[in-house]
């Protein structure tokens, strides 16, 4: 693909010791069939073989960017990939997840087809049986189709930046943007079309937490 100097989207995927499930997300923004794309990989203090696993994408797809900092947070990775970004819209792809090939065309059809709309949510593939700590109650267990899911968080720059990004947060910092984002702008949950596909990592916050 051509390098945009500015791309239409902003891909930021944070990414932490994920060294095995990087190739196949990467992979999957490469073949997407909408390629006005800047990929933004922000490596979270990995001690891994991250960076090894990174480093050839980042020679031959000029549209590939990889930037390291010291441990802090996904939110916070996010956050810096946003600052460094580039695109009219921006998304995030996690790092043990992948996107289906009309991923990208679907999402910006969808919010240019909704004008007063500034970001979507949802339309996402998973294990049906996945359960994840409710951020309200986090002694109870809630399905993820319940969830805001944050790779599948599309919206334009200008909410993103008036948001001042994701709160330094351990848990749950997607659905506190999504809520602070309802306050202030139209936002949309979708259920399709589903062309994010997300896995659960070992090392998964949702898992963890």
């Amino acid at each position: 693909m051509r390098f945009r100097c500015k791309p239409d989207i902003s891909i930021i995927m944070p990414t932490f010791n994920r060294a095995s499930h990087l190739e196949h997300a990467i992979q999957s923004v490469l073949a997407q069939s909408y390629q006005n794309w800047e990929l933004i990989i922000v490596d979270d203090g990995s001690n891994d073989d991250t960076f090894n696993t990174i480093d050839h994408f980042v020679l031959h797809f000029p549209a590939i960017r990889y930037m390291k900092q010291s441990n802090r947070n996904a939110a916070l990775a996010r956050n810096a990939g946003m600052q460094a970004s580039f695109g009219r819209y921006i998304t995030f792809l996690d790092s043990d997840d992948h996107y289906l090939e009309q991923h990208l065309e679907t999402r910006i059809s969808l919010i240019e087809n909704m004008p007063d709309v500034s970001m979507l949510s949802g339309g996402f593939l998973c294990d049906e049986t996945i359960m994840v700590k409710d951020c309200y109650h986090l002694d109870q267990l809630i399905s993820i189709r319940e969830c805001i899911l944050c790779g599948t968080l599309f919206g334009k720059r200008e909410l993103f930046i008036a948001l001042e990004g994701f709160r330094d947060l351990a848990y749950a910092e997607d659905t506190d943007l999504w809520e602070r984002a309802s306050e202030s702008f139209a936002v949309q949950k979708i259920e399709d079309p589903k062309t994010y596909v997300y896995h659960r990592a070992v090392n998964s916050i949702t898992l963890n937490y």
